[in-house]
């Protein structure tokens, strides 16, 4: 598969696939794409987003607004027969139809129409940043690339589909996803725009508090925070039994009335509910509600930094030795394939497979890459 593409998602789909076995040829401009130096970076200002995204790839570097670069491409498209990108300007369908009839052609916008647009523009518009945040707060977007990331696993599913569905016709395919379309889709998926369709109360910030049923954090005695959720009756049960909170959660079903076994009910009165709670969690370290409530089927967690993430033993980290950075632990597949995911591989340097590509893929002599090189169609070689 040959990529062209920048930041979050189109990378995203291309080292999901890698991860499963795919040989990804990622094609950036002559010295690097903008992308590789953003936060956080190395202390030698290699950008650990970029080799965090695009791990396990291969890298030539190409100038595309030149004829003989885009030719080039297209040429490696042509034998590849898959490629992926976030620019629907470069290498129009038809053209790459022409050099391989049966090629698939898979492209992220921002926009449905295909404006620019990146995920926290498109978040601001999906109504979600009023439901996030304290109540008091206003409009508070979200931390993690929600769109991003949801519109690059898309992407992948979606290549998957057609290049099976090529497989099966020998037709060309062409995929389209866009970030404003994944918003839209999971809010309506979500039942979110059928309940204010249909008469419901339009939601607002609630802090941690879990829409739907009963779900809040606490603080515990020594100063740490604690996630808990209770989705089912035997959640709610097994709460109320570990916290020795039964008589008084009785009392208090009875006298509202209220169906706590019913989780929107619990949700109606979660505040109340979370009082009575408390005092059970304040009086009590991490340490001992963690020995506690790994007895019941309550879900719940600690809250952890991401330094304390990095530091915890999790099988999905690995040993990586990544040139600019140094060795450190980082994600693999988050796929089993066979009970096997596959372990993390060190991102490309800019251009580092050039050569190899153009050689291996496209049978060019080392003279031919030299000419290309001396009119800047390809990045120097070594």
């Amino acid at each position: 598969m040959v990529e062209i593409s920048g930041y979050v998602a189109t990378p995203l789909c291309g080292m999901t696939l890698s991860q499963l076995g795919a040989d990804v040829i990622r094609v950036e401009p002559v010295g690097g794409a903008p992308d590789r130096a953003r936060l956080p970076r190395a202390g030698g200002g290699t950008s650990l987003y970029w080799t965090g995204l695009n791990k396990g790839k291969r890298s030539v570097e190409v100038d595309l607004s030149t004829t003989a670069g885009r030719d080039l491409v297209t040429d490696l498209v042509a034998g590849r027969g898959i490629v992926l990108t976030n620019s629907d300007r470069i290498l129009p369908f038809d053209s790459l139809r022409r050099a391989r009839p049966d090629v698939v052609r898979a492209v992220l916008t921002g926009g449905r129409d295909g404006s620019p647009a990146v995920d926290y523009t498109v978040n601001a518009a999906t109504g979600f940043p009023y439901l996030t945040g304290p109540a008091e707060a206003g409009p508070v977007n979200h931390v993690v690339p929600v769109w991003d990331l949801t519109a690059g696993l898309y992407l992948a599913v979606g290549l998957l589909a057609a290049d099976r569905r090529r497989q099966l016709t020998g037709e060309p395919q062409q995929i389209r996803v866009a970030l404003e379309d994944i918003a839209v889709a999971t809010a309506g998926n979500l039942g979110y725009l059928a309940d204010v369709q249909l008469g419901g109360q339009e939601r607002t910030a609630d802090g941690n508090h879990v829409y739907g049923t009963f779900g809040r954090d606490f603080q515990t005695s020594d100063g740490k925070r604690v996630m808990v959720v209770a989705l089912t009756k035997r959640h709610w049960h097994d709460l109320v039994e570990v916290t020795g909170t039964g008589a008084v959660v009785t009392a208090l079903a009875e006298s509202l009335p209220a169906d706590f076994g019913d989780e929107a009910d619990r949700y109606r009165h979660r505040r109340l509910l979370g009082s009575v709670f408390e005092g059970w969690f304040e009086t009590r370290t991490a340490a001992e509600i963690a020995t506690a409530l790994d007895k019941t089927r309550v879900l719940w967690s600690s809250y952890r930094s991401f330094a304390e993430l990095a530091l915890h033993e999790n099988p999905l980290l690995h040993r990586l030795d990544q040139p600019g950075v140094g060795e450190h632990l980082a994600p693999g597949s988050p796929i089993a394939v066979d009970g096997h995911q596959a372990p993390a591989r060190p991102a490309p340097g800019v251009g580092q497979h050039t050569a190899e590509v153009l050689r291996d893929e496209l049978g060019m002599s080392e003279s031919e890459m030299a000419k290309l090189a001396g009119a800047g169609v390809i990045g120097p070689q070594a």
